[in-house]
């Protein structure tokens, strides 16, 4: 069933500025669904535009060039993931998809697990574009952990040290034009991350599941960000932050053309020991373990 429940949309400004008001509408909406929209954010729309640019023409080379850059050993942590491989959990028909994976521009501050980026020769600004979306949506899950943070009733720089260097990664993704025989392009999953800032999600398809099992459609501007709860963060909140289930499907009057995305996912550092923000005596898992044994089950490795 279809649900018609409209997902938040918060004023960044509000929300950085730690309104009461806005700060229980954000409260209200990770425990709810998990899920809420941002504007007035402050990141150039051009940034988004150059973006999904520069994604659009590395998905159009050759087979033979992206698969250069394809490196399954590293589970797909760095540089591209052919389509058909990523499963999602629970699942045994692939997503339709083909992916590439972007992280931070990495110094002796992050942990030697933190992989560093793939150069791209067949692309002059690759890397440079996405050193710069990174930056910008880094900068802002960290300023929305920490009024989450205060939700929790928490010191806004509770999650500061675990993120500051953390592993985290933009993934560009490409659903190429799917069949009708199919039309989930990626199957019921949660995000294994502690949040994910979704840009320019404005083509329809994104589907959540809410508390009654019916699926709500997001509809946004484009420079509007779709930011949700991953396992990580209900895992520490004891499943008091929802990691809610979502989908993107195509729907039977949607043009048969590729669609683009670009999430990205805001992770600790691999030595961040994820415990229970309420219960001091929880050993806690490496958030790394945590990764990896996820990485495993979604056939990356």
């Amino acid at each position: 069933m279809m649900s018609e429940t409209q997902i938040p949309r918060i004023n960044f400004s509000d929300l950085i500025n730690y309104k009461k008001q806005t700060l229980q509408i954000l409260k209200e909406a990770l425990m709810n669904h998990g899920f809420f929209i941002i504007y007035n954010h402050g990141i150039d729309k051009k940034v988004f535009e150059n973006a999904y640019q520069t994604s659009e023409q590395f998905f159009k080379l050759d087979q033979e060039v992206k698969n250069k850059y394809a490196f399954p050993k590293f589970a797909g942590a760095r540089g591209y993931t052919p389509f058909g491989k990523e499963t999602a959990l629970g699942e045994k028909i692939p997503d339709l998809k083909e992916f590439w994976h972007h992280g931070p521009s990495i110094d002796d501050n992050y942990d030697k697990r933190v992989m560093k980026n793939i150069e791209i020769r067949e692309l002059k600004n690759f890397n440079s574009t996405f050193d710069e979306l990174f930056i910008a949506l880094n900068n802002l899950g960290i300023d929305i952990l920490s009024s989450i943070s205060l939700t929790l009733g928490l010191k806004k720089d509770y999650f500061y040290d675990w993120v500051v260097n953390g592993n985290s990664l933009l993934r560009l993704i490409h659903y190429p034009p799917a069949k009708n025989t199919n039309v989930y392009r990626a199957r019921e999953h949660a995000d294994i991350n502690l949040i994910t800032l979704l840009i320019g999600a404005d083509e329809p398809g994104l589907e959540i599941k809410d508390k009654n099992d019916e699926w709500i459609p997001i509809h946004t501007n484009f420079d509007e960000i779709v930011c949700n709860i991953g396992d990580m963060m209900q895992l520490v909140t004891e499943k008091n932050l929802r990691s809610t289930n979502h989908r993107v499907i195509k729907y039977k009057n949607q043009e048969t053309k590729s669609r683009y995305s670009i999430p990205f996912f805001l992770h600790p550092s691999p030595n961040t020991t994820l415990k229970s923000i309420y219960n001091n005596k929880d050993k806690g898992v490496l958030a790394d373990d945590f990764l990896d044994e996820r990485l495993k089950a979604i056939k990356l490795y």
